[in-house]
């Protein structure tokens, strides 16, 4: 009877060594609760920036492979749309 508790305690403790183990409660809440908070500097405003969509990039680089004048260039892609 001796022996059989034994190997149960045996086989209980050995089977608890190789478990993972878990993290407390209070360990996984703390974890939880972390935030990250990114910083970023405000955006500046360009000046004389141009704000063009991808169709009229392609029209300006259609105008610069041409050789055409830049503010001439401009001036139609801006109108056309």
């Amino acid at each position: 009877m001796k022996l059989s508790a034994a190997i149960i305690t045996l086989l209980a403790g050995s089977a608890a060594a190789f478990a993972p183990a878990m993290p407390s409660a209070a360990v996984r809440a703390s974890s939880i609760q972390q935030q990250t908070v990114m910083f970023a500097e405000p955006k500046e405003e360009e000046e004389g920036g141009l704000d063009l969509d991808l169709d009229e990039m392609f029209s300006m680089f259609d105008a610069a492979d041409k050789g055409e004048d830049f503010d001439k260039a401009i001036k139609d892609v801006k109108k056309d749309n």
